[in-house]
């Protein structure tokens, strides 16, 4: 920007004062190729005085001068749109180098060029100049690039900033596995610079709701919130207890509706509502959610008048929204709006490394809830840790199981010492626990092999309880394995399905006869 004031200076004496455009060209360190000269209609006159004198001091540069007006350069959505499309007007190659002097116009035009080079609408540096004691000589030149890892005590603070935001995330557990600290990485950046709706997505009991209450606090703390944090489970909701929760209702608006109820959305305003178990609302709701994210209005049932809210959205699901687009119990807009950050939360049995952590975590936890702690001895610590971390421990409700199997050994500890005895009793607990879990959905086989059922991968026990389905309905082995066996027997030169079958029920020790019987 031409200095309408600064860059002033007539006869031999110019030359004692400090004209900062002018003297930008008088640095032996700071060679300019080209200089793109801003200059008012009332400046042209001074622009040739200019451009005149760094041609007598520099006279390898060249200057292009550019006629910008504004009608009051303090204005500064007039100054930044005026920069902007002259910045957009403009090419920029690889090969240069671009500084931005901002020692010249109006504090709002400074302002307008520190903004365009950091959002990288320049892709420069900044360029800062100073008059030296007694406004005399060519001055002080600085360059700033906004890069701030050039700066180590800027960066140093930054980083500090960062790690203690990071910390808060994990709830101060200093995790290991690297998947889940880049994923905290990427949620602390997207949390501290965009408004936009989250989605965390992960099996129960991953910590989905812990780490939305987490996000919400961080936002606090940084003054980015000033409301309430608001979450609700949307499986619980159903037909109009699911409108009032989410969007309120008035006094009558159905049957039980005695008084007038505020609802999450409006309660979040400012703050945040986390909806859990997302994926479980009604295609209604969802349909008036959509439009509450857009425009931040919705209807109350039973009002007439609109509520407005400004609150932020943390989702949850442990379900794939895409197959249920794909099923039409989803809206696709929905996903579309509220997929744009999504995260999905590891389940412990992904992150072996963070059960030791984790362990001292859910410790000090029961310490502070019960008034005692509780510690392993060295033998039994070492044996948890290596049950818990190892391909036997599942963790199907990840750290909800995890706490739970932590807080009955401190619990059952004699004298506050967890004793490879106790261990051994948990261990069992979970296994047998599990074991009828994993198979509660498959009642055959878990009546054939009894205990031995919790052994069996997923695959081999969905198949196998097919098969023991077909051979408790046929009536002899060889009519089981024509059914099972229908699709490939003409592709077959012999055919003997029945003692197909048999080798595979020898495989889990069955015969027909055990077989046929479940």
């Amino acid at each position: 920007m031409l200095g309408s004031t600064l860059d002033k200076g007539a006869g031999p004496r110019r030359w004692n004062r400090w004209r900062p455009t002018v003297d930008l060209h008088r640095h032996d360190d700071l060679l300019v190729d080209r200089l793109e000269l801003i200059v008012p209609r009332q400046g042209q006159r001074l622009a040739a005085a200019v451009v005149q004198d760094i041609a007598s001091v520099s006279p390898e540069t060249t200057v292009r001068t550019h006629r910008l007006d504004f009608e009051d350069p303090w204005d500064f959505e007039e100054v930044y749109t005026g920069l902007l499309d002259f910045v957009r007007g403009l090419t920029f190659r690889d090969s240069e180098d671009y500084l931005v002097h901002i020692s010249t116009g109006t504090h709002v035009m400074q302002i307008c060029w520190f903004l365009l080079t950091e959002a990288r609408f320049v892709p420069g540096r900044i360029l800062q100049t100073s008059p030296e004691a007694g406004n005399a000589g060519p001055g002080h030149v600085r360059i700033i690039d906004l890069d701030l890892s050039s700066y180590g005590a800027i960066r140093s603070r930054f980083e500090a900033q960062h790690r203690e935001d990071v910390s808060f995330l994990k709830r101060g557990i200093e995790t290991r596995n690297l998947r889940f600290n880049a994923l905290i990485d990427q949620i602390e950046t997207v949390a501290m610079r965009s408004r936009a709706p989250m989605l965390l997505t992960g099996p129960t009991g991953a910590g989905k709701t812990q780490l939305a209450r987490r996000i919400y606090g961080l936002l606090r703390d940084r003054g980015r919130v000033h409301g309430r944090f608001v979450e609700v489970n949307c499986a619980t909701l159903r037909g109009d207890q699911a409108m009032s929760t989410l969007f309120g209702h008035k006094r009558g608006a159905f049957t039980g509706a005695v008084r007038d109820r505020a609802g999450v959305l409006a309660e979040a305003d400012g703050g945040v509502v986390f909806l859990d178990e997302v994926g479980e609302l009604g295609l209604d709701e969802q349909a008036m959610l959509l439009r509450a994210i857009e425009d931040r209005r919705f209807m109350p049932l039973g009002s007439d008048a609109e509520v407005h809210s400004d609150f932020g959205l943390i989702a949850g699901t442990n379900r794939d929204l895409r197959a249920c687009v794909a099923q039409g119990t989803f809206r696709e807009d929905l996903l579309a709006r509220i997929d744009l950050w999504t995260f999905e939360l590891p389940g412990l049995a992904q992150r072996p490394e963070d059960v030791e952590p984790n362990l001292e975590f859910e410790l000090d936890r029961f310490a502070a809830a019960h008034g005692r702690r509780a510690s392993f001895t060295r033998t039994a610590r070492t044996r948890f840790l290596d049950f818990a971390a190892s391909a036997r421990a599942r963790w199907p409700g990840n750290f909800r199981d995890f706490a739970g199997a932590l807080t009955r050994m401190a619990t059952l500890a004699p004298k506050g010492r967890i004793t490879p005895a106790v261990v051994r009793e948990e261990v069992e607990r979970l296994e047998q626990r599990w074991g009828r879990a994993e198979h509660a959905e498959f009642p055959r086989v878990a009546s054939a092999l009894g205990a031995a059922a919790a052994d069996l991968d997923r695959f081999d026990a969905a198949q196998l309880e097919e098969v023991l389905r077909v051979c408790a309905e046929a009536p002899s082995l060889s009519a089981a394995g024509r059914v099972l066996f229908a699709a490939s027997r003409a592709r077959r030169r012999s055919v003997n399905d029945a003692d197909r079958l048999r080798k595979y029920l020898a495989k889990f020790d069955l015969d027909f006869a055990t077989a046929s019987a479940v």
